[in-house]
């Protein structure tokens, strides 16, 4: 195995220079690389670069992913420091396998993204925490410091456009040599660029990465610190699982720059599905992490006689199971980071989404074996080019499998591996803008019975009009045992009782660094501009008193898509008992079967009953209560104000039709 360790060098402080779509001819700065020479960067990072040892512009992909094997491209390479204090620390290790790489983190709490990991660096509005009041001094310093880190280490440095190759903003990473397997998961992400594709521009955002940091700094937290300007947001990354960073503190980025602009990087995945008839819906799915929106566009999962299960009953042992002789194509259209742009709003009524990505970081967690997602299975067992996977064991010159899972030292399976999967790899995928139909939000539910009764008493999918949407996408209700991120241990103290915990507005609220009322407004008028778009709610992991997984999700999908555009007639529908829930459906029908009314009304399932709903949906409306009373404040639009208003006085459901027409 090979490693490499730090060394340092002074350096100044950076400064912030001009926009990208006005930037200056690039000041000469002696010893920059040629490669960069053309850039208008900060002078404290143009000097952080020239006084580098080493910088490596990789001119391939090729290249780089051999970088990410350290100097001498052996099988297997350890990502280590030398820090004051701690020694030798080893942040990860990389394993070359026949299909790509595979990297793991010696510590279970790097192998998720921390909730509590942004820091906001600047005096720009934001309701996050800002770095000088959680720490007592001001970012200054360290930003200083870790420029000087930087300046004495072999380096890598990447392009890419955040948001994308085709609308993304030309962006920068400023990596450690030896963490070139973070750099390579970056740009597969985004898409691969090279700076002669970009230059001469000044980068809309630069993101840097010093691991040893979250050593010397911050007490082996994982913090990411976002430094923003008119014109530049810095990213800060201290530590090496690229989900806060590379991943969300992209996100982070575009949320500001959509701020500033009027738009949204919605937190959803969005599907094309065609009907065995031809019919063709575009669905887009939100919800807060672990909701379901990379379910969304997975295929259905059967049993191994074709059959469907529902749901099993957690009293009874129960099994529902429906037939579907054939179930609808889907084509993904994005993943998890949808790009609402205004420049592809181009169809009246309805939004228009493209994806943000150009690869996908795919948590496989729900792959245990072989043959359970065969068409993903291949892309990852024979993909094109060799890939990234990480928290999946990896054996040198073997294949990497999706489904091996890096043990945590509890001994039990990571419930956090993932794949990145360039979207070219996956069958069917929508490469241009494409307008929605259906906008469904998914709730994880825990299972809800007469003896235990919790808020999991939604019903398979609910319709409701934009007031209620916009209200479950300003709370986006987290709960039910969520695998992508660790929790706090206020968080998982509440979880593990049965509450919930909001993950704030659209569900994208964790990776953005302004205002909640602000981003609040920007989400209703998109809702209510979208006077096209039918709004739908769906549960998953249970209903009531059965266990579901995703199967209620899979089955609204089939439904919608079999309806043309989601359109349901009105004697199909009727108030749902608890009015957040907006309408309930009379029958569901699918390829000529019914399901079980009950799935679609848990009041009248025989181990729910009235009075343990009626305890769920006090549940729910005290905590939707307790969440939305933040956002009213003079900032706030007046209609968002009189839909909150409504929710505090407990409203029926005609009252958010007064506000918001319901489209079916």
């Amino acid at each position: 195995m090979h490693a490499a360790a730090p060394t340092s060098a002074p350096l100044a402080e950076a400064q912030v220079t001009a926009a990208p779509d006005a930037a200056p001819p690039a000041p000469a700065v002696p010893g920059l690389p040629p490669a960069l020479a053309a850039l208008t960067l900060p002078p404290a990072v143009a000097a952080a670069l020239a006084a580098a040892p080493k910088v490596t512009v990789p001119a391939t992909r090729a290249e780089l992913y051999g970088l990410a094997l350290g100097p001498e491209g052996g099988d297997t390479f350890d990502v280590v420091y030398q820090v004051p204090g701690n020694g030798v620390v080893k942040e990860a290790d990389v394993v070359r396998c026949k299909n790509g790489i595979a990297v793991n983190y010696p510590e279970d709490y790097m192998r998720r993204r921390d909730p509590d990991c942004m820091r906001i660096a600047d005096d720009r509005p934001t309701d996050k925490p800002r770095f000088a009041d959680v720490y007592g001094y001001p970012f200054d310093e360290v930003k200083t410091e870790t420029l000087d880190w930087l300046a004495g280490q072999e380096l890598v440095v990447v392009a890419f456009r955040a948001g994308g190759p085709q609308y993304g903003y030309p962006s920068l990473a400023i990596c450690p040599a030896n963490t070139a397997f973070f750099a390579l998961a970056l740009v597969d992400l985004q898409g691969w660029v090279t700076l002669d594709e970009l230059e001469p521009y000044a980068p809309r955002s630069i993101l840097y990465v010093a691991p040893p940091f979250r050593h010397t700094r911050f007490a082996g937290r994982q913090v990411v610190v976002h430094d923003r300007t008119e014109t530049l947001h810095e990213i800060f990354a201290y530590n090496l699982y690229p989900g806060p960073s590379a991943k969300k503190g992209v996100f982070s980025a575009l949320l500001d720059i959509g701020e500033q602009e009027g738009w949204i990087t919605a937190h959803a995945s969005s599907v094309r599905v065609t009907t065995p008839y031809e019919n063709e819906t575009v669905i887009m799915h939100e919800g807060a992490s672990g909701g379901g929106k990379s379910e969304m566009c997975q295929d259905i999962r059967r049993q191994d006689d074709g059959r469907i299960l529902l749901g099993t009953n957690v009293v009874s042992g129960e099994p529902y199971v429906i037939n579907l002789g054939e179930s609808s194509a889907l084509a993904p259209v994005t993943d998890d980071m949808t790009l609402c742009h205004s420049a592809i709003q181009t169809v009246p009524g309805k939004l228009v989404v493209a994806d943000a990505e150009d690869g996908w970081f795919v948590r496989v967690d729900n792959l245990t074996a072989y043959g359970e997602d065969m068409h993903f299975e291949r892309a990852c067992i024979h993909p094109d080019v060799p890939l990234v996977f990480f928290n999946i064991q990896g054996v040198p010159g073997a294949t990497c499998l999706p489904w091996e899972h890096t043990l945590d030292s509890s001994g039990k399976p990571c419930p956090n591996p993932r794949v990145v999967i360039p979207r070219r790899m996956i069958d069917d995928v929508v490469s241009e803008p494409t307008a929605v139909d259906v906008r469904t939000f998914g709730v994880r539910m825990p299972a809800s019975t007469r003896e235990h009764p919790t808020y999991g008493i939604m019903g398979m999918m609910h319709v409701v009009p934009p007031a209620l949407a916009w209200l479950w996408r300003l709370i986006a209700p987290r709960g039910d045992k969520n695998p992508s991120i660790g929790e706090s241990q206020a968080q998982t103290e509440k979880l593990a009782t049965g509450g919930m915990v909001s993950e704030g507005v659209g569900s994208y609220w964790p990776f953005s660094t302004g205002t909640k009322v602000a981003a609040a407004n920007l989400l209703l008028a998109q809702l209510v501009d979208a006077s096209a778009t039918r709004y739908v709610l769906t549960p998953n992991q249970h209903i009531g008193a059965y266990k579901v997984g995703f199967a209620a999700e899979w089955l609204t999908r089939e439904y919608l898509a079999r309806r043309g555009g989601g359109k349901i007639r009105m004697d199909k529908l009727t108030p749902a008992r608890c009015p957040l829930f907006g309408y309930a459906l009379t029958e569901v029908k699918i390829d000529g079967q019914l399901v079980r009314p009950t799935f679609l009304r848990p009041e009248f399932q025989s181990q729910v009953g009235f009075e343990a709903y009626d305890a769920g949906a006090k549940i729910l409306t005290d905590f939707f209560k307790s969440e939305l009373a933040q956002f009213l404040t003079e900032e706030l639009d007046p209609l968002g104000r009189a839909i909150i208003e409504v929710c505090l006085r407990d409203g029926d459901l005609d009252k958010y039709l007064a506000l918001t027409p319901l489209r079916v």
